[in-house]
């Protein structure tokens, strides 16, 4: 039984939404943040990314950083850029980017269903981003970025997403990234109530994107309790802002990797120890991964198609099935030397939504030595390995398009 919640949104006024509504926090870095938002104080990454209205050279980590952004959102109320409904309601959120749109549901989940696995995750967190989300959290009094939660797709769920987005929606823009944003509001209390059960009639609801988040909204939530030892499971603090779609609206790009340097090999050499675990050959035109268990490999200049060989992985192993671990146990960790992908400085991670052309610049120019494309990794793989209480790799999902912050904000 999955539990959701209505609450009053804390939200743009429509004709602000699309000067408002930012990227997330975790998908740029505070320059990138502090460029895009040079010329708009509207801006939601003010508040979701405070430190670029503070010296370049200050911990992102600070204190001081979570008070500004604090206070930046009692600014954004004070100015009436961001007004509370009055009514608790709940949101359908729709994304529309090249032929490819989805819908979900923008409401409350709740830190119980998370803290015991009925919100089920596939993916470790670090710690330091998870204190840094929950001082966030804690000293703003508001979650302001939603975790990205998915459902296993049914009739009854889909018949009240599809009834309550027909009509146009109060807010409608198209960001610079070519992603139209559609928002509705539904606050009469039965259909409400209809969302509420459909939801409790699912076993869970998944992860996507949004791990730090989501357990940064339980830290809060148990030290709130802690200091509250009356407290009756209802308070705000009790649930975290998220928006659930149907998996069958869902789209994952790859996550491509790249590596610094070739562990000590000559590039004869690597290739050769590349050989071994794989089939090798260079592509004859259009550089695609078309297929699971295939692999792109740019080198010197040249793209590689590798496929593994047979028997190099279980496939009957959930977890050895992925691509992301083939990648790993054939290649990466016995040729390259690289341990634990969470934590090698050696490696890095490149969203397929850059391309592959993304992937040529950063070994043309030097910065890394080898760069590997990957086929995306599917939504049933995803919910088969977080059903099976497994973690996956870091960086094995790019899901896109991205939810915009600062569409809604829940004030605790």
């Amino acid at each position: 039984m999955v539990k959701i919640r209505a609450f009053p949104g804390l939200r743009p006024r429509p004709e602000l939404a699309e000067m408002i509504a930012s990227p997330p926090y975790d998908v740029l870095s505070s320059e990138e943040a502090r460029r895009l938002a040079a010329a708009n104080d509207k801006s939601f990454l003010h508040v979701n990314k405070p430190e670029i209205d503070l010296a370049a050279t200050i911990d992102p980590y600070s204190t001081t950083v979570y008070e500004k952004g604090r206070d930046n959102l009692r600014r954004f109320i004070d100015e009436q850029w961001l007004v509370q409904d009055v009514t608790p309601s709940i949101y359908l959120y729709r994304l529309t980017w090249r032929g490819h749109q989805q819908t979900g549901f923008f409401c409350l989940s709740s830190v119980d269903d998370y803290d015991a696995g009925r919100i089920k995750k596939h993916e470790l967190t670090r710690a330091k981003k998870e204190k840094d989300r929950s001082d966030l959290i804690d000293t703003m009094n508001a979650q302001v970025g939603p975790v990205f939660l998915l459902y296993k797709a049914n009739e009854r769920l889909n018949t009240l997403l599809k009834g309550h987005s027909t009509h146009p929606a109060p807010v409608d823009f198209t960001t610079t990234d070519g992603v139209q944003h559609e928002l509705w509001v539904i606050d009469a209390e039965a259909d409400i109530t209809a969302i509420e059960q459909g939801f409790a009639e699912l076993p869970a609801t998944y992860v996507a994107d949004g791990h730090h988040r989501s357990a940064s909204a339980s830290n809060v939530c148990r030290a709130r309790r802690a200091a509250n030892p009356s407290y009756t499971g209802e308070e705000p603090f009790n649930y975290f802002l998220s928006v659930i779609f149907p998996d069958d609206q869902l789209q994952i790009l790859p996550y491509n990797r790249v590596i610094r340097d070739l562990n000590g090999l000559e590039p004869e050499e690597f290739l050769a120890r590349v050989r071994t675990a794989f089939t090798l050959e260079t592509f004859p035109g259009e550089v695609i991964v078309e297929q699971p268990h295939t692999f792109a490999m740019y080198l010197g200049g040249v793209w590689y198609r590798l496929l593994p060989l047979p028997d190099s992985w279980d496939a009957q192993d959930v977890l050895e099935n992925l691509d992301v671990n083939i990648l790993v146990s054939n290649l990466l960790e016995p040729v390259l030397g690289i341990g634990d992908p969470r934590t090698d400085p050696r490696i890095d991670f490149v969203g397929g939504i850059r391309g592959n052309q993304e992937l040529e610049q950063l070994v043309d120019t030097g910065k890394f030595a080898v760069a590997f494309a990957l086929y995306p990794t599917s939504v049933e793989l995803l919910i088969g390995v977080a059903d099976a209480g497994e973690i996956m790799p870091p960086k094995s999902t790019w899901f896109e398009p991205k939810l915009r912050s600062g569409m809604v904000c829940h004030l605790l």
